[in-house]
């Protein structure tokens, strides 16, 4: 991460977020490189991918951009990042299996011009969210349209503690360990 700022001329201080797709997970990093926290999540049902309409989740170096739902009931179903009023359980049928977006939104904006910003590749335009879901049962497993999905008990979670401007980490492969 701190290899990837650098290149960037970001800033990096602080804590920060990593997804590993291969491995279906989301951990937070402190200063001293030390995993404080990790949980399940579920990425794209289709390859990575970081171009525009692949439904693939990206990889790379993002910023949570934007924090949506505060305050909004667990479960709460978002629509164009507007709560509907109405929880998933009171979804049903073809609309109760799509992949909903629940109780909380965190809006990534890519911070790799030409990877994961500009162009056919933005995903800040591509509406590229971390987020919970009405399919928890799904959470380890490949199963978004693009997003990162994690539980609603732990989207409140990470809500609460990721600050606005946190980096985000997303890779296809976990390195050798």
């Amino acid at each position: 991460m701190l290899e990837k700022c650098q290149n960037l001329s970001i800033s990096c201080e602080g804590f920060w977020l990593g997804v590993r797709i291969d491995k279906q997970e989301m951990v937070m990093v402190g200063e001293d490189g030390q995993i404080l926290q990790q949980w399940k999540v579920s990425t794209s049902k289709r390859p990575p991918s970081c171009e525009e309409d692949s439904l693939g989740t990206p990889w790379g170096l993002h910023q949570v951009e934007e924090k949506i739902g505060e305050g909004e009931a667990v479960g709460m179903v978002f629509k164009g990042r507007v709560p509907t009023g109405k929880t998933f359980d009171r979804y049903e049928g073809e609309e109760a299996e799509g992949n909903l977006i629940t109780t909380r939104i965190l809006r990534l904006r890519g911070m790799e011009e030409g990877l994961n910003s500009g162009g056919n590749c933005d995903s800040w335009n591509r509406y590229i969210y971390i987020h919970g879901t009405n399919h928890e049962g799904r959470i380890g497993s490949p199963a978004s349209s693009g997003c990162v999905q994690l539980t609603n008990e732990d989207m409140l979670d990470v809500f609460e503690r990721v600050p606005v401007g946190t980096k985000l980490l997303i890779v296809r492969e976990s390195s050798p360990e």
